[in-house]
């Protein structure tokens, strides 16, 4: 089963959306270079699925621009029940392992809504670079 990347997403601080800049590294053990959410730990990187987006309720969607990004990876094309806690994911060069589903505290508007429910984060494991149209595929 493959995917496609859509968007390589990154910001240099904390709090604010991240802008979509095509491509990126993803280095192992930290995350996308550049992102203020990379570092050591298990959710170094994030990607949301956009199977998902269809599970946002019509008037949090209605709030959501299209460019509004708050994950480092968007993709389609995997369903969700593929996407589990363990999957390895071959992402353009790189290779991601996903170790959470959503968030402990979920939020209740705009994009961090889905992001913070079914948006997966995990370690990279195998370093890399990624840019919009490559694929993800799913690893045995």
């Amino acid at each position: 089963m493959q995917g496609k990347v859509v968007a390589i997403n990154s910001a240099a601080e904390r709090g604010i959306l991240k802008k979509n800049v095509g491509r990126g590294y993803l280095r192992a053990a930290w995350g996308l270079e550049g992102d203020a959410h990379a570092g050591p730990g298990d959710r170094q990187v994030s990607i949301l699925p956009l199977e998902a987006m269809p599970l946002i309720p019509p008037p949090i969607r209605a709030t959501i621009a299209a460019d509004d990004y708050t994950e480092n990876i968007t993709m389609e094309g995997i369903p969700l029940s593929e996407l589990t806690i363990g999957t390895r994911l071959k992402i353009g060069e790189a290779e991601v392992e996903i170790h959470h589903i959503g968030k402990e505290t979920p939020k209740d508007a705009g994009k961090p809504y889905i992001v913070s429910r079914q948006g997966r984060f995990g370690t990279v494991v195998k370093s890399g670079t990624v840019a919009i149209g490559d694929a993800v595929v799913l690893l045995e």
